[in-house]
């Protein structure tokens, strides 16, 4: 049979396409194959991995151990800034146990029941006391020391003590003077800003005591009192002899001269000199007893608006070319009335004996409050428009018999001086900028009629 050329050619040509076509399906299921297989791997890999959240208790201990994991790693970093935390405190200890135990000056803790908790080597030298520690604060100073008051009342009542001086007796029978500074160690849970109770009602944990010795400064300044002294001794003998061999000089002349005469009113005239040097001599002796022997001081209370007024008629009485006047606040002073007014009236009566000889000569009295240390006092100024006060004068001019007037006894300034002190207050002169000088007068105040004044005396003088 022969078959027709067309399909001949339909053969030969279906012989040579199926061959290459299932070589194509071959590699194309081949290839498929490969990359069914690296998916299925790879989604192995994954859901190894991550837990599908179709596995719930797979997904929660996955998620669990990545918490802990970063748990732990906080915990690391916590442990490692504690142990820096740890190291610097510890230096810091370290420190300031170098510091307290190497510190000149003596420290004690004494707490709320009364025991020293800390102390340090300079404070056991102060106190000529080893092993301080969990002793009794009143064992240690002495059960009637003063020093064991002040740390009693600090405890009890909260007071604070600044720059106090006490004496305290060593278990040796050593004397020593001890500057001392007690503050109250208040509660830590005192709110920050606010201000604690006063007296009884204050509550503190302990108190803090720092202690200097002051021994030997005390030594040192009881010399130079002592040298003062002789000076000023010296300088009063200096000027007592000064003055007596003056009048005696004269009181001879005069006697001379009445023996060798025989006019009668030439001897009348010699035996009135001799009367006025002796009257000099006597007041010059009066000046000095007043001066040395010890003020007998009438304590009462002093109201000195009316005795600063009573100097000021006084002082005008006697200079009416001087304007003398008074202003500002003048309180009341504990002390004696008389010797105050005496005190006042030789300042003001020098000012005007300054400014008498200038045509607007002007003294004027002037009254402050202030508070010093903490404590209310009156200030009063005496100050005038004179020439002023030489400059090498001024560390004398309270030296007994130091003066620049022709009759005066050097003792006027001196006996204000002392009258001053002895009433516990203090006294200075300086030279005013805009000319003349004052005098500046400091007492303490027995109580307060206006406000409590808070500026210096340099700022409101």
């Amino acid at each position: 049979m022969v078959l027709p050329e067309q399909w001949t050619l339909w053969l030969s040509t279906g012989l040579v396409f199926v061959p290459l076509v299932l070589v194509l399906v071959f590699l194309f299921s081949a290839a498929l194959r490969r990359y069914l297989a690296g998916s299925r791997r790879r989604l192995d890999e994954s859901e190894r991995s991550t837990p599908s959240s179709e596995n719930p208790a797979a997904f929660v201990a996955a998620s669990m151990q990545g918490v802990i994991q970063r748990l732990r790693e906080q915990e690391k970093e916590l442990e490692r800034l504690h142990r820096l935390e740890r190291e610097r405190l510890q230096q810091t200890e370290r420190l300031s146990e170098a510091v307290t135990r190497n510190m000149p000056t003596g420290m004690l803790i004494v707490n709320s029941a009364g025991l020293i908790t800390s102390s340090n080597p300079a404070a056991e030298a102060a106190l000529g006391v080893r092993a301080l520690s969990f002793r009794r604060y009143s064992e240690v100073f002495g059960e009637p020391s003063m020093l064991t008051r002040l740390v009693a009342a600090c405890l009890h009542e909260g007071q604070t003590f600044r720059r106090e001086e006490v004496d305290h007796v060593t278990p040796a029978g050593v004397v020593r003077r001890l500057g001392v500074t007690i503050s109250p160690i208040l509660p830590a849970e005192l709110p920050v800003g606010t201000n604690p109770p006063r007296g009884p009602d204050r509550k503190t944990s302990g108190a803090l005591i720092l202690l200097s010795d002051l021994t030997e400064l005390a030594a040192l300044q009881r010399q130079m009192r002592l040298k003062e002294s002789l000076a000023a001794l010296g300088e009063m003998s200096a000027g007592i002899a000064h003055e007596f061999k003056n009048a005696l000089a004269t009181i001879q002349g005069y006697a001379q001269m009445i023996r060798n005469e025989t006019d009668a009113d030439e001897i009348r005239e010699a035996a009135t000199r001799i009367m006025q040097e002796t009257r000099a001599l006597s007041h010059v002796v009066m000046e000095f007893l007043r001066f040395a022997r010890p003020l007998e001081i009438e304590p009462g209370d002093v109201e000195l608006a009316p005795l600063v007024a009573r100097v000021v008629s006084e002082v005008s009485e006697l200079m009416p070319g001087v304007t003398v006047a008074a202003e500002g606040e003048f309180g009341e002073v504990a002390g004696d009335e008389g010797l105050l007014r005496q005190a006042l009236l030789n300042l003001v009566r020098n000012g005007a004996e300054a400014v008498a000889s200038q045509p607007d000569g002007r003294v004027w009295i002037r009254g402050m409050y202030l508070v010093q240390a903490g404590q209310p006092v009156q200030m009063v100024a005496v100050l005038d428009n004179g020439p002023g006060i030489a400059d090498t004068e001024l560390s004398k001019i309270f030296l007994p018999f130091y003066t620049t007037k022709p009759q005066g006894t050097g003792l006027g300034l001196a006996v204000v001086q002392k009258i001053i002190l002895q009433h516990g207050g203090a006294i200075e002169a300086r030279n005013r900028p805009e000319g003349g000088a004052e005098f500046l007068l400091t007492l303490p105040l027995r109580r307060t009629p206006a406000a409590e004044a808070v500026e210096s005396a340099a700022a409101r003088i």
